[in-house]
């Protein structure tokens, strides 16, 4: 019964399991409950969070897939990936292990500090491609239209020259209204600049994704004090990422296994292979 209900029902908790069992008759403890289901190859884990799929998404992300998935090394590495993220100050990515004794979890040495909301954040643009960074920019007002045409205007295209990008190289940008609207369009047609078609909801599909995760853990490394410090820290950390790296983020994109979970989130025993923030090599 209890590898039944769980099976069906992922999110039964264990509390649950005993209130359902004692009313069936039996006393049963956690710990049993637990052990039953360790025996089964069932273990308590935390729920992934993937982004939220409609049929029209899922089915936007299976054509991507089927249409690039036997796109040869040389292509992807014609790509520049964009995308813009926020890092707090003191936020979740602050996160430590300590070593410590019983009852001094509160010793100064064994805690971090925090502050609400993060003590302040920043907003940061970057792009990147196979063969290393691109510009990383702190975007310091309220990004409209108007800002994002001079953002790629004053980095992106320094950026594919620096990058020695050959020609026909693509661009990807995801679906944000900014990004998508006709003004934008025109400003990429007049500079001649391709655009990768990007499947909706789907920004675990995009490398770049793995490049922020590491500088959020490189910045938190360094412990910044205030928004100037956090700033010139991300630019740093920014320079000193292996180039090995860059190549080896665009190199999941060939990754079979994941390209079919990606795209069939149904599929469960694919799941797995599916992070989209996939562990440094």
């Amino acid at each position: 019964m209890i590898t039944r209900t769980v099976s069906k029902n992922p999110r039964t908790t264990r509390g649950d399991l005993v209130n359902d069992l004692q009313r069936a008759g039996t006393k049963v403890t956690k710990a049993t409950i637990s052990n039953t289901l360790r025996r089964q190859g069932l273990k308590s884990c935390s729920a992934r969070r993937v982004p939220l799929l409609k049929p029209v998404h899922v089915q936007a992300r299976l054509k991507f897939a089927r249409e690039h998935l036997d796109d040869p090394e040389e292509d992807w590495e014609n790509v520049i990936w964009s995308d813009e993220t926020k890092i707090e100050l003191f936020g979740k990515n602050s996160t430590r292990r300590v070593w410590r004794r019983k009852n001094a979890e509160l010793h100064p040495k064994n805690t971090i500090p925090t502050v609400k909301h993060g003590g302040g954040n920043i907003m940061l643009w970057g792009c990147f491609s196979a063969k290393g960074p691109g510009r990383l920019i702190r975007v310091k007002e309220r990004m409209n239209r108007a800002m994002y045409h001079e953002i790629l205007s004053d980095n992106l295209l320094p950026s594919t020259r620096a990058l020695k990008m050959k020609r026909g190289w693509v661009f990807q940008h995801d679906n944000d209204p900014k990004h998508t609207a006709r003004a934008t369009k025109e400003w990429l047609r007049k500079k001649h600049v391709k655009v990768l078609e990007w499947p909706s909801q789907s920004p675990d599909l995009n490398p770049i994704e793995n490049l922020w995760r590491e500088l959020n853990v490189r910045v938190a490394q360094r412990q910044p004090q205030n928004i100037t410090a956090l700033e010139e820290i991300c630019m740093e950390e920014w320079a000193k990422i292996p180039a090995t790296r860059w190549h080896w983020w665009i190199g999941l994109l060939r990754h079979i296994d994941q390209w079919r979970a990606a795209y069939c989130p149904g599929l469960d025993p694919l799941i797995d292979a599916c992070d989209p923030v996939q562990p440094l090599p």
